[in-house]
């Protein structure tokens, strides 16, 4: 009975990643367009989608879409779990989640600015690419874990773009007339 438990515990260790859903891997081009195209609001659907991820994998009783609203709470810890998860997969790089943090956080209250510079919060994305870049690796070098790496943008994601366009012509009209 002991070797059979042993046994069923080595077949739970291999199957880890049971229940996590498909994973969709953009390029740091594309993540990068959709931030500035979006005017930084991009970067809350990532954080949401990488929350929702750690919720499926580690089985953790989150919610996913409150600590992307509320990113400033979160973003640290998540910064940190990103860290620990792409070191396990062999990502050798590293980036200080303390510094990313607080360079997320200040960016982004410089929406708070005057026109036109509140558009400099825009950046705020720039301190996530460590995170998504290391993320992106650790889901790549997961075994059993299925991924679709996306060649194309999504209907969401066009719809996206198509706001944006409307919002920054409507934005730069706005800031020379």
């Amino acid at each position: 009975m002991i070797m059979q438990n042993l046994e069923n515990k080595e077949t739970e260790i291999h199957i880890p990643n049971i229940g996590v859903e498909e994973q969709r891997i953009i390029s740091l081009n594309r993540f990068i367009f959709l931030s500035v195209i979006s005017f930084g609001l991009y970067p809350i659907w990532w954080m949401f989608e990488a929350w929702r991820f750690f919720m499926q994998k580690d089985k953790l009783n989150i919610m996913p879409a409150a600590r992307a609203i509320f990113a400033v709470f979160f973003i640290y810890p998540l910064f940190n779990r990103i860290q620990n998860y792409a070191k396990a997969q062999g990502y050798t790089p590293t980036f200080s989640s303390v510094f990313m943090c607080i360079g997320f956080i200040a960016c982004s209250l410089l929406v708070q600015l005057p026109d036109p510079y509140w558009l400099i919060s825009i950046g705020s994305f720039l301190f996530l690419i460590p995170a998504f870049q290391a993320l992106n690796h650790a889901k790549q070098h997961t075994q059993g874990l299925k991924l679709i790496h996306m060649q194309k943008f999504s209907i969401p994601q066009w719809i996206l773009v198509a706001l944006g366009a409307i919002f920054w012509l409507l934005i730069l009209a706005a800031l020379f007339i």
